[in-house]
């Protein structure tokens, strides 16, 4: 079973996505993110035994204890690994973008003392909204410079949680095996 720790995401930016969505429907073929997989992927940790599940349920709870809910703003389209060539379509995140990283840091430093590797990539503030097979048209990129900056809403962080993400035919099924909720009272910016 593989497992990420992350953040989902309301039903209201669902809406913003199937705009996008409808918007690059004669430009992009790919794999949409159903809505209610859209999350945030704080850190990625794949296949993990038992044990060490039970070490990720403590460090989520420790980290949640000193950790205050606070606020994202979905700002900009942009893609993974660039905008000349994009594989991965995503919505980014202005405001809460530190604190994001903040959170990050925090869970990939304690799960790293209890032995999961962290992830090799950088962490980056990001929702994937599409995995693109293939581009039909020129349009996407004028698209992306249009909306490279624009602002879609801001909700309130005030949970974390574990899931288990099962690959099916049909796409990853995630189940959330725990939750845990930002009860700290730092203040973050």
């Amino acid at each position: 079973m593989r497992f990420f720790i992350g953040i989902f995401t309301t039903k209201r930016l669902e809406d913003h996505v199937n705009k996008i969505k409808n918007e690059l429907s004669d430009v992009v073929m790919g794999k949409w993110v159903e809505p209610q997989n859209l999350h945030i992927t704080l850190q990625f940790i794949g296949d993990v035994e038992e044990s060490r599940r039970i070490n990720l349920l403590y460090n989520l709870e420790e980290i949640s204890k000193n950790f205050s809910p606070f606020t994202v703003a979905y700002t900009g389209v942009g893609a993974f690994p660039n905008t000349s060539k994009p594989r991965i379509l995503w919505i980014g995140i202005s405001k809460g973008a530190n604190s994001l990283k903040v959170l990050a840091n925090k869970i990939i430093k304690t799960n790293a003392k209890s032995g999961i590797e962290p992830d090799t990539k950088p962490f980056y503030p990001h929702v994937s909204i599409c995995r693109i097979h293939e581009i039909t048209s020129n349009k996407i990129y004028p698209f992306m410079r249009k909306h490279k900056d624009i602002f879609f809403l801001e909700e309130e962080i005030t949970k974390i949680a574990l899931v288990k993400s099962s690959l099916t035919s049909v796409g990853p099924i995630y189940t959330i095996v725990q939750e845990f909720y930002l009860k700290g009272n730092d203040v973050r910016v």
